[in-house]
C-alpha cells in the first residue's frame, strides 16, 4: 500500500481538545489555526467526536448542529501542504439531525467534504440519551483518499466488531474512530486508566491484529457539566502495537508516523482478513437462517437432549466484609477532581476564586486541599461559619486545614444571627430544626459572601449522604458544584489520607456538628463502612433480598434500603407541575453548561 504520491510514509496527527460548549465558530477557529499550523507537517489531521460544539447538548442539537457544506465554508482557504482534516459534529441534513464525522480534503475549492459517516448505534443508556436528540445512520463503508481507502466509525460503533469488519472487507487500510467518552469508573490498575479508557486500550489493537490495519482513535478532553472527557488518543499498527498514545486529562496534538508496508508485511505473517473473505459466503449464508430460524423458549423445552448441562454460578460470591470493592485510583481520583475543579470554575462558569465552608470534617478538607491544587491557595477562601453548640475540636481543625494549605479564611459566626429568629419565633425549636437552621443560614451567608468575592461556591457533601438523604436540604447541597459527591464516605476517607490531611481530622468520627455530642451513624443508624458496602451493591443492581442471602445483616440491609428509596426528592430539583410542551426539564432540556 503506498499514497497516490508514491510514498508509503503516512504522517497523522490525532487532535484532542476541550471544545467550547455549543460555540461552533469559535470552535471553527480554534481547529482552522491548528490546521494551518501543521500544514506540510502531518497528511492527516483527526479531530474528535462532536469537536465542533461539545457531546453533552441534549435539546441544543438542533441549534448547534450544521450540514457539511457549512463545515466545509468554516474550515477556510486550505495553505499549501495542508493536511486532510476529519471532524465529529452534529450534522444537519436532509432535515434530520445525525451525530456524524466528516472527512474533508483540501482542493482548489477549500476543504472538500469526501465522506460522512453518520453514527449507527445511538448510545441511550447510563449518561447516554442520544436517541432522543438524533437519527441513527444507515450504512457504514470505506471511502479512497490521496492516502489510502479509509473507513470512519464514532465511538460505540469500535465496541462492535461488526462495523470495523465490514469496513476492513469493504479495502479499509485505515479506520479512523473519532469518541467523546466520558470517564468512568476509576479501579486501580496497572495503566492507571478509566475502565473505559482501558477497554479502547484492548479494542484499538484487536481491531487492528485482526483486520492487518492501522485504527486511530481520537478522543474528546474537558468536562461537560461534571462529565470528564480523558483524552487518551491512540494511533495503533497493524501489528496490534501501539504507534502513539495521547495525554491524560490534557488538551494536545499526538504525532504518529504510519508506515503504509506495515499493512503487507501484518497480513503476510497473519492472513485473518483473507481467511475470513474466504469463509465470508458460509457466514453470510449462516447470518441468513440465523435471522430466520428464531428458536423460541419452548422449543427448546420440548426438544430432547442427551447433554449435560451444569449451572454455572451467574456472578462471583459477594462477602458483606469485603470492602476491597470499593478501592480506587487515588492518583487518578485526584488528578480528575482537580482537573473537574479547574474546568467547571474556571473555563465553564468564568470564576477564578471559590468559597467553602468548613466545617473542620474530612469532607470540607478534602474539598479545600483539592480546590487549592486546582485554583491556587490565593484563589480559595475557606469561612469558618461555627454556632453556639459547634465544638472547638471543629474550628480548630478547620484553622489547621486552612493553615496547611495556605488557603485563604474567615469566621463568621451565626449564633446570634440564628437565635434572634429561634428566641423571637420559635423558643421551642427542637435541636433537629435548630440544626437545619444553623446548615441553612450557612448556606445563605455563603452564596452571600460568594456575590461580594465574586467566587463560586463550592460543595462538599459524599455520596454516602446524598443517597442516604443525611444532609440539609437546600444547605449542604446547594453550592453548584460539587467534587467529593460521586465519592462514597470510605472513598473520601482514602483519598483524604492519599492527599495527607492531618490523620487528626480523618481518624476523628463523622460528624455534621450540627447537636453536640451526635455523630452521623448515631443518626444514620449504621456505620458507613457497612452502609457503603451495601449501597454499592445495590446500585450495581443487587436485591436487598439477594444481599441478605450472601450474609449482610437484615438490619443493615433493610435501613440502608429505607433511607435510599424514601430520599429521591432530596436529589432532584423541585417538582413542577407540567402544563406545557415547553415545560423546563422535561421538553425543554439544555445542559447546566450551554
Amino acid at each position: 500500500m503506498i499514497t497516490l504520491d508514491g510514498r508509503s510514509q503516512l504522517n497523522v496527527g490525532l487532535a484532542q481538545l476541550k471544545p467550547e460548549k455549543a460555540a461552533i465558530e469559535a470552535n471553527l477557529t480554534n481547529i482552522r489555526e491548528i490546521v494551518k499550523n501543521h500544514a506540510n507537517i502531518v497528511d492527516l489531521l483527526v479531530f474528535p467526536e462532536t469537536i465542533l460544539s461539545g457531546y453533552f447538548l441534549e435539546g441544543g442539537v438542533a441549534e448547534a448542529a450544521r450540514s457539511a457544506e457549512e463545515v466545509s465554508l468554516g474550515l477556510g482557504e486550505p495553505l499549501p501542504g495542508s493536511p486532510d482534516v476529519v471532524i465529529g459534529f452534529y450534522e444537519k441534513h436532509q432535515r434530520k439531525l445525525y451525530n456524524s464525522v466528516g472527512y474533508f480534503t483540501p482542493g482548489n475549492y477549500g476543504f472538500e467534504p469526501t465522506h460522512i459517516h453518520r453514527k449507527m448505534f445511538i448510545p441511550t443508556y447510563g449518561v447516554f440519551d442520544e436517541a432522543r436528540f438524533v437519527e441513527p445512520g444507515r450504512n457504514v463503508s470505506a471511502f479512497d483518499t490521496k492516502i489510502g481507502r479509509i473507513g470512519m466509525l464514532i465511538c460505540e460503533e469500535m465496541w462492535h466488531s461488526l462495523p470495523a469488519t465490514i469496513l476492513s472487507l469493504d479495502g479499509a487500510e485505515i479506520i479512523i474512530a473519532v469518541s467523546a467518552s466520558p470517564a468512568r469508573d476509576l479501579t486501580p490498575n496497572n495503566e492507571g486508566l478509566p475502565d473505559n479508557l482501558l477497554r479502547w486500550e484492548s479494542l484499538a489493537p484487536a481491531t487492528a491484529t485482526e483486520h492487518g490495519i492501522f485504527v486511530l482513535v481520537s478522543q474528546l478532553v474537558g468536562s461537560e457539566g461534571g462529565k470528564l472527557f480523558p483524552g487518551g488518543s491512540l494511533a495503533v499498527g497493524p501489528d496490534g502495537g501501539v504507534l502513539a498514545r495521547g495525554p491524560i486529562l490534557e488538551e494536545g496534538i499526538t504525532l504518529a508516523s504510519l508506515d503504509l508496508l506495515d499493512i503487507d508485511r501484518a497480513r503476510a505473517k497473519s492472513p485473518l482478513l483473507a481467511d475470513l473473505e474466504k469463509t465470508l459466503p458460509d457466514l453470510q449464508e449462516s447470518l441468513s437462517q440465523s435471522q430466520k430460524s428464531k428458536v423460541t423458549i419452548a422449543e427448546i423445552v420440548d426438544e430432547p437432549s442427551t447433554i449435560n448441562v451444569s449451572r454455572a454460578t451467574p456472578h462471583p460470591p459477594i462477602t458483606y466484609d469485603d470492602m476491597s470493592v470499593l478501592d480506587l485510583d487515588m492518583h487518578l481520583v485526584e488528578k480528575m477532581l482537580v482537573e473537574f475543579i479547574r474546568e467547571e470554575v474556571i473555563r465553564s462558569r468564568g470564576f477564578k476564586n471559590v468559597v467553602i465552608g468548613l466545617s473542620g470534617g474530612v469532607d470540607s478538607s478534602v474539598s479545600l486541599c483539592l480546590a487549592v491544587q486546582a485554583l491556587g491557595p490565593e484563589n480559595v477562601i475557606g469561612f469558618r461559619m461555627p454556632y453556639a453548640t459547634s465544638s472547638k475540636e471543629s474550628l480548630d481543625h478547620a484553622e489547621l486545614v486552612i493553615k496547611a494549605y495556605g488557603a485563604k479564611s474567615r469566621t463568621i459566626d451565626i449564633t446570634e444571627t440564628a437565635d434572634s429568629y429561634i428566641n423571637k419565633y420559635e423558643p421551642d425549636t427542637t435541636p433537629l430544626r435548630r440544626g437545619n437552621i444553623a446548615a441553612r443560614l450557612r448556606s445563605v451567608i455563603l452564596f452571600d459572601q460568594s456575590a461580594k468575592l465574586q467566587a463560586l461556591p463550592l460543595g462538599t457533601g459524599n455520596k454516602s449522604e446524598r443517597l442516604l438523604g443525611y444532609y440539609t436540604w437546600h444547605a449542604d447541597d446547594s453550592p453548584p458544584i460539587n467534587p467529593l459527591g460521586d465519592l462514597l464516605k470510605t472513598q473520601v476517607w482514602a483519598l483524604a489520607r492519599h492527599l495527607g490531611i492531618p490523620e487528626i481530622i480523618v481518624d476523628k468520627p463523622a460528624s455534621a456538628d450540627l447537636i453536640k455530642g451526635v455523630h452521623d451513624e448515631d443518626e444514620i443508624g449504621i456505620p458507613y463502612s457497612r452502609a457503603d458496602l451495601i449501597l454499592h451493591w445495590l446500585l450495581k443492581g443487587y436485591r436487598e433480598d439477594e444481599l441478605k442471602e450472601y450474609g449482610f445483616p437484615e438490619n443493615d440491609v433493610d435501613r440502608v434500603w429505607k433511607l435510599l428509596s424514601s430520599t429521591h426528592w432530596k436529589r432532584e430539583l423541585p417538582t413542577v407541575a407540567m402544563l406545557s410542551s415547553s415545560a423546563i426539564g422535561e421538553f425543554y432540556l439544555r445542559p447546566v453548561d450551554y
